[in-house]
């Protein structure tokens, strides 16, 4: 079947999708999974907190790094890692994390970052729609020509609201003091400032209730002075604000860049602009589409041991 079917069935579903979840009226959850694999035992965390998010009612769940930093990256633990994320009942979307790619290193040390993150691309993006039994269908940046590379940079859309996962490692976005051109953190820039562009205008377009975020590190948060030799973020924070400034609707960043275990408790609003700190485990959200506040966090019915909350 030839690509512009696949997006064609892939945008008929996204109406439909959207269509079904507005006719349920009351709102729907979403669960985030996010740095599950702590240690060497977390590796069976991973699996109970897939299993702990298909015993809830939701929509979808975000995955947010698939591998520990301690991990080694190699080719069979990834392979593993998809098998595993494909057994799940509800649909399950990848965001990328720092551990996943960016702090991969070769066996001489230096950086294997740009070869592993070709091969999670190959893995976890290879089609129209999200892994798992449920298929949610969504739409890549890699449907651009310009952008064939970025299939990471996902969106998809339920009942008013636009969800969209992009590629911001939380080591200060992956930014490389090295002498000459620091090739993937450029081009990744210029990818990410067109996917932010295009998510927010078809957002305001659609007239929609509001804009998730899904990232890995932290846009929002200023580092401290003297902590880095260049904000990796910079842009990429100074873009957001500026188009949520213009949004009518609510935008909110869920990221981890914190790492911690304490449980998310609030989401952060400065205006309309949120900011959600999954830390480590799993959290659900809920959706209101009545009532005065639109997101909501809820402790899961179910909690995972080891990594997971």
């Amino acid at each position: 079947m030839n690509k512009s079917i696949l997006q064609g069935l892939a945008l008929c579903g996204l109406l439909s999708l959207s269509v079904g979840v507005s006719a349920q009226d009351e709102g729907f959850s979403f669960g985030v999974l996010s740095h599950v694999i702590r240690n060497a035992a977390d590796e069976a965390s991973l699996r109970e907190g897939v299993e702990a998010s298909d015993a809830e009612n939701l929509a979808f769940v975000v995955v947010n790094g698939i591998k520990g930093g301690f991990e080694p990256c190699t080719d069979k633990l990834y392979h593993r890692r998809k098998a595993m994320l494909h057994e799940a009942k509800n649909g399950l979307i990848v965001s990328l994390a720092a551990s996943d790619w960016a702090e991969c290193k070769q066996p001489n040390g230096k950086s294997a970052a740009v070869s592993k993150l070709s091969l999670m691309r190959e893995l976890m993006y290879g089609d129209e729609f999200s892994i798992g039994d449920s298929k949610i269908p969504v739409l890549r940046q890699s449907t651009i020509a310009k952008f064939r590379d970025f299939a990471e940079n996902v969106r998809w859309e339920i009942a008013g609201t636009m969800f969209a996962t992009i590629n911001l490692p939380r080591n200060n976005n992956h930014y490389v003091i090295d002498a000459g051109r620091n090739s993937e953190f450029e081009d990744r820039l210029v990818a990410n400032r067109e996917w932010l562009n295009r998510v927010f205008t078809y957002a305001t377009r659609r007239k929609m209730d509001a804009i998730v975020l899904f990232c890995d590190g932290n846009p929002l948060a200023v580092p401290r002075a003297g902590t880095v030799q260049r904000d990796g973020y910079a842009e990429t924070r100074k873009q957001i604000k500026a188009l949520a400034a213009k949004f009518t609707g609510k935008v909110l960043i869920i990221h981890s860049q914190s790492g911690s275990d304490t449980p998310a408790s609030t989401i952060h609003w400065r205006g309309n602009l949120g900011d959600l700190d999954t830390g480590t485990g799993w959290t659900k959200l809920t959706v209101h589409q009545s009532g005065p506040g639109l997101f909501s966090l809820s402790t899961p019915a179910t909690q995972t041991s080891g990594g997971s909350r």
